[in-house]
Parts: structure tokens; C-alpha cells; sequence
């Protein structure tokens, strides 16, 4: 039976004019009512009846790219790169050629927000979507994903990962472009257990994050590969999790060094968490790297430029915003399987050198 208007009102409880007006986006309405009504349509799977319905498979000249954050370097590198190759010739196909219009949907880093913009490329028949950065691993959240990118690719839409690993259950995917946030992580920590370094602090980030979780499992590795950390405790202890920015590098460089103030070096989750890293260290009248040595990761513009220049874990963000975008619109061949790991390559510089002995 044709899901209809009326439908959708009832069960958002909400009047069909307030439906129109959400899916028109011609009239304000409330945050919460607009996340109501659209999760009604995506429930019902409500299509617009007239010439709309006859083009329920078609796709738009629309692409969307979302982001957690489009003012985080990290993201907004990927997503301009990803934007380069959208519009221009696709592969013949006809499936996602010619001219296309990219849409930045800044998240927020909210699950409810992905789930929100994604429901709304899928009313306007999006040609592709990319999404970029890690995933959040509620469970909830990754099947709702999984059954989402399933409808909009069963309408045609292309779904491209650039930055994140494939859901555990979904098969939806034009391409995966996972990095080795692991594999990175790993060799940050063995360079500075290699320099002599044994209380190593780790700012981590959201715990919900499939970023944090395997950047996080590779400084670990490296730690129980060296006989470090696992039987004390002090993964744990010398662990402080907090948001991708420079207030919780402060914060919990601050609150690891009150832990344990024989720590002699610092691995932040990325190059922003880094800088305030840096920031807590110095206040705490600490020079680096004599006194204490700091690690990002990512090798964001701004990481050679940091006095002394940031030791990082390089990832070629911009060749896999575009590689991504490449893959959205047909311009390239998907790897082998749908998915590719891209490697992550260690950046010594002089905000890291063996710790100070006496």
C-alpha cells in the first residue's frame, strides 16, 4: 500500500502541513520536530506521489560529503579534495556522470545528525554520497547505517567510506577507503620506545569512535610488544579520552601529568589535541622535547610549522578525498573486494628525542 502525506503526519503527530513544510524547507520548523518527521519518512519509506514517484529510482545531479566537522582540517582537506573530482565526465556508464553539485553536511560528530542528512540526500535521489572521518560503533547506529545506505543504494546512489572502516554488517558500499590508523599508531609508539621512552601518556579521543579505538589498540601493541603498561596498569591510568580538539589536549595532558609526573613523553590523538598537549606542557613551566617529548597524529599543514615541529603519523588526506571523489562518480574502478587499506607513514621531527636521564 502507497505510504502517503497523511501517514507521515500521523506518525511524527504532527499535521500534513508541518510534513510539507520539512520536506519543502520553505517554512522554520522546530529542530525537534523536523528530526520527528523526518525519522517518520524513514521509517514509512515515504516517496512523493505525482512525477516524483515515477522517479523513485533515478538519482539527482546532487553528491553529498559528509563531515564531523568542516572547520577540522582533517575534514575539510578531504572533503575539498573529494569536491575537485565531482562534476566533469563519469565512466560512460550514465550512473553518476556529468555535471554534479557538492553538498558539505557538517555533522557535528552526531549520530542522529548523520542519520538526519542522509535521509534527506536520500529524498532528493543523491547521485552519491561520501562519508569521511571514523564511525561511531553504537551498535543501534551502525545497523540503522547499514539499512539506510542499503535503500539509497538499492535507488541508485553510490556510497563511498573515505577515512572509515566498512560497517560490520553492510554490503551497500561502492569502495572503502579505511586508513591505518593501527598500524599507524603503533609505529608512533615504537619510535618512542625505540628513543628510550617507558611512561608514555595517551590523550585519546571519543571512545565511541572507530578512529580513537584503532589508533589507540596500535599505541597498546606497541606498549605490550615493549613488556610496558599491561600488568600495572598503566595503559588504563595513563589513558585520558575527550573530544579531537585542543582544549581536551590541554585538559588531559594537564590530568595525566597530575597522574604521574615522571611521565617523559605524550601521543595525542591527532595534531590539534597535540597543540594543546604542547600548550599544557609549557604552562606546566616544561620544555619540550628536553623535558617532555609530544606526538600527534595526521600531519595536518599546520604540524611542521609547530615550534619544535610535530613528530606525527602522515595520512594522505587529500589523495583520498579525491580518490574518494573519483569513486563517487564512476571515474574510477573500485579496488579489489570494495575496500582498501591506505598506509600511514611516520613523521620524526623535533618535538620528540629520547628522554632526559638524572
Amino acid at each position: 500500500m502507497t505510504v502517503t502525506l497523511a501517514d507521515v503526519a500521523a506518525r511524527a503527530r504532527v499535521s500534513p502541513a508541518t510534513v510539507s513544510r520539512v520536506l519543502n524547507g520553505n517554512y522554520p520548523v522546530a529542530a525537534s520536530t523536523r528530526e520527528r518527521v523526518l525519522r517518520a519518512v524513514d521509517d514509512l519509506d515515504y516517496v512523493l506521489n505525482g512525477p516524483a514517484s515515477s522517479l523513485a529510482a533515478a538519482t539527482s545531479d546532487l553528491v553529498g560529503i559528509l563531515v564531523n566537522d568542516i572547520a577540522d582540517p582533517f575534514f575539510g582537506i578531504m572533503a575539498g579534495a573529494a569536491q575537485t573530482q565531482i562534476g566533469g565526465p563519469g565512466d560512460g556508464s550514465g550512473r553518476a556522470g556529468g555535471e554534479k553539485l557538492a553538498v558539505i553536511c557538517n555533522t557535528g560528530g552526531s549520530p542522529e545528525r548523520e542519520l538526519t542528512y542522509l535521509t534527506l540526500l536520500q529524498r532528493q535521489r543523491a547521485a552519491a554520497v561520501v562519508l569521511t572521518g571514523g564511525a561511531v560503533e553504537y551498535p543501534d547506529h551502525q545497523a540503522a547505517m547499514a539499512a539506510k545506505l542499503a535503500k539509497m543504494a538499492d535507488a541508485g546512489t553510490r556510497i563511498v567510506f573515505c577515512g572509515r572502516p566498512p560497517l560490520p554488517e553492510g554490503d551497500a558500499l561502492v569502495a572503502a577507503l579505511a586508513f591505518d590508523n593501527r598500524g599507524g599508531g603503533r609505529r608512533l609508539t615504537e619510535h618512542l620506545i625505540s628513543l628510550g621512552h617507558r611512561r608514555i601518556g595517551y590523550v585519546a579521543g571519543p571512545p565511541e569512535r572507530t578512529t580513537t579505538r584503532h589508533r589507540l589498540e596500535g599505541h597498546r601493541e606497541a606498549l605490550r610488544g615493549a613488556g610496558l603498561g599491561a600488568e600495572d596498569g598503566d595503559e588504563e591510568r595513563l589513558t585520558v579520552h575527550g573530544p579531537y580538539d585542543r582544549r581536551s589536549g590541554y585538559e588531559a595532558t594537564l590530568e595525566i601529568l597530575r597522574r604521574d609526573p615522571t611521565v617523559t613523553a605524550v601521543v595525542a590523538a591527532n595534531d590539534t589535541v597535540a597543540l594543546g598537549a604542547c600548550a599544557a606542557v609549557r604552562d606546566q613551566g616544561l620544555r619540550i622535547p628536553q623535558d617532555i617529548s609530544v606526538a600527534g597524529f595526521d600531519d595536518l599543514p599546520f604540524s611542521v610549522d609547530a615550534v619544535p615541529a610535530l613528530t606525527t603519523v602522515r595520512l594522505p588526506l587529500f589523495e583520498a578525498g579525491a580518490r574518494a571523489g573519483r569513486l563517487a562518480m564512476g571515474k574510477e574502478n573500485p579496488p579489489p573486494g570494495g575496500i582498501a587499506t591506505i598506509a600511514a607513514e611516520l613523521m620524526i621531527r623535533g618535538s620528540t628525542t629520547p628522554p632526559r636521564v638524572g
